[in-house]
């Protein structure tokens, strides 16, 4: 199972330089409903072409959502080992939260901060290009 991280979706849907390949799509991939307005406010901000609302739409549609529970909200609340973002501590606290659960995710991110967190709590890592 991937844990996607905003960083990968928009990626994909603004056509970067850097991007997963299209095989990765085909894969269990699994978020926290935050993304989903991640992805739509950026989006927004850039000025949203109907060509990027199609690909986020089906970027959104191939995920698997984690609704946000008590524990990984509380987990979110605690420190984390290196400083985090609110909405970085959010995703790794539901990335630990699934791990605690018997889940075998690793986390799909290209952002250098996030992966350091992530490094630093030993969370698996979802090699990307």
């Amino acid at each position: 199972m991937i844990y996607l991280d905003t960083s990968v979706a928009l990626a994909w849907v603004l056509a970067e330089d850097r991007r997963p390949p299209a095989s990765l799509w085909q894969e269990c991939i699994v978020s926290s409903r935050p993304v989903e307005y991640e992805i739509l406010v950026r989006l927004h901000a850039y000025g949203m072409t109907p060509e990027r609302s199609e690909a986020a739409r089906d970027v959104l549609m191939r995920l698997a959502f984690v609704e946000l529970t008590r524990t990984a909200l509380d987990r979110a609340l605690r420190p984390f080992p290196v400083p985090v973002r609110t909405l970085d501590a959010l995703h790794l606290a539901t990335l630990e939260y699934l791990r605690d659960r018997g889940q075998a995710a690793a986390l799909a991110s290209y952002d250098d901060r996030m992966l350091a967190a992530a490094r630093t709590m030993d969370l698996p890592l979802h090699p990307l290009p």
